[in-house]
């Protein structure tokens, strides 16, 4: 149905160039860049669209990213953040399964895939975008599943002298060559065999 004029009047208040809370501006921008990202990837990506899309100045997206490269990785995890989160059950085998599968699943079944894959070449020439890939993305990422691994050791579900950082780079580095080299197929079959091959010869 659409929009009364009164709504649309409204909806041009709240996302005018008017003061609004910072918090509120940014996730506007975060929102934005990530809906633009996932619509047309890294080509069209542009700081001006984003400013444009989110109602925001240029001059305040700037504020919070040094370049487009370091906007377009948060805003690619803003959009896919809820289909990430890691599991912890209790159950090792069960929440590695399931947190692979679903990384599986969004780098395939949806445009976030390419885009990440954009966004990894990028960053060999882009030192903000390698900075915040490393500090917004891939670590965090990395210590949620060591973090993970570390508690299910203290639990007995691992051998004393499994290295957690080594079983991040065996079950996500698989899937990230499958992703940026695509000789086989990357698929949530393959994600389930990973962490099952993986178990049996870690298992405490």
């Amino acid at each position: 149905m659409p929009e009364s004029s009164e709504q649309e009047g409204a909806s041009r208040v709240r996302r005018g160039r008017g003061r609004r809370p910072a918090a509120e501006v940014r996730a506007d921008a975060l929102e934005a860049a990530g809906a633009l990202l996932l619509e047309g990837g890294m080509g069209p990506f542009t700081i001006e669209a984003v400013a444009d899309k989110a109602g925001v100045s240029k001059t305040t997206i700037y504020k919070w990213w040094p370049s487009k490269g370091a906007l377009a990785l948060d805003g690619y995890f803003h959009a896919v953040e809820s289909a990430l989160t890691f599991p912890d059950s209790g159950d090792i085998e069960a929440d590695l399964t399931a947190q692979l599968r679903a990384f599986v699943h969004v780098v395939t079944r949806t445009p976030a895939g390419r885009v990440i894959a954009e966004l990894i070449g990028q960053a060999q020439t882009d030192p903000d975008l390698a900075a915040a890939l490393l500090k917004r993305y891939s670590g965090p990422r990395r210590e949620l599943a060591v973090e993970t691994m570390l508690r299910a050791r203290s639990r007995g579900q691992l051998r004393a002298d499994v290295d957690p950082e080594v079983l991040v780079d065996q079950l996500w580095g698989a899937c990230y060559h499958r992703l940026l080299m695509p000789n086989l197929p990357l698929t949530e079959e393959f994600a389930v065999s990973l962490v099952a091959n993986l178990m049996h010869g870690v298992r405490g």
